[in-house]
């Protein structure tokens, strides 16, 4: 006899309910392949994205925004203050992420 032939209803339920934990810690609001520029809790970062996890998620072509300027300006224009561009991916934790928009512009590739 299994493990499993042993398992009573609550177990059961036990499990299907730490599954389904499991499973919202990886929904997301996130579309692979759009840009974004995401606001952490110290600076910014705008990218495109590659690849979401439980705990992060990358965004390839990435640079680190120093200062956005005006948000408002910043999301019309494209226009950032200051740029710093990582010259390829970053990884950014889900846990500092304190909002984050599609980026409807080219990505920086100069510093600024």
């Amino acid at each position: 006899m299994s493990v499993v032939d042993d398992m009573t209803i609550r177990d059961v339920k036990e499990l299907t309910a730490l599954l389904n934990v499991q499973e919202a810690k990886r929904a997301h609001s996130f579309t692979i392949g759009k840009k974004y520029l995401i606001r952490t809790v110290t600076y910014h970062h705008v990218g495109l994205l590659s690849s979401v996890t439980d705990t992060d998620l990358v965004l390839d072509d990435a640079s680190w925004v120093a200062s956005s300027g005006r948000w408002n300006a910043a999301l019309r224009s494209g226009e950032l203050d200051e740029v710093e561009p990582h010259g390829g991916s970053v990884i950014v934790s889900r846990g500092a992420i304190v909002d984050a928009v599609r980026w409807a512009h080219d990505l920086p590739s100069e510093v600024k």
